[in-house]
């Protein structure tokens, strides 16, 4: 079984910071791409920042030079740190993985996860 769990979510005034996380555990072989995408309240599901397995990165024009996305591959786990936070960053912020997970001792398969999510409400 794989685990993908964010963590990090608060509320923040205008203006503020927050670092989110997001581990992945489990019976892995290798993980890929990994991203933050955010949902708010009526909208559609967006990518809003995305790191490959070689660390390159690319941002939404929305978050360009203000959140920094990073990953540790020691730990499985990816980073997005969010400044400059603006009301309409408000979401619920989710991640995603590329992983090659084992299924038994000798097949492994290429699977795509979602974390549970996490609240970021920015507000004063």
């Amino acid at each position: 079984q794989v685990q993908v769990v964010e963590s990090g979510g608060d509320l923040v005034q205008p203006g503020g910071s927050l670092r989110l996380s997001c581990a992945v555990s489990g019976a892995i072989l290798n993980i890929g791409a990994m991203g933050w995408y955010r949902q708010a309240p009526g909208e559609q599901r967006e990518l809003v920042a995305s790191i490959s397995s070689g660390g390159s990165t690319s941002y939404s024009d929305s978050v360009k030079g203000r959140f920094s996305i990073s990953r540790d591959n020691a730990k499985n786990t990816v980073y997005l740190q969010m400044s400059s936070l603006k009301p309409e960053d408000t979401a619920v912020y989710y991640c995603n993985v590329d992983l090659l997970n084992f299924l038994d001792s000798i097949r492994v398969r290429r699977s795509n996860y979602w974390g549970q999510g996490t609240q970021v409400t920015v507000s004063s």
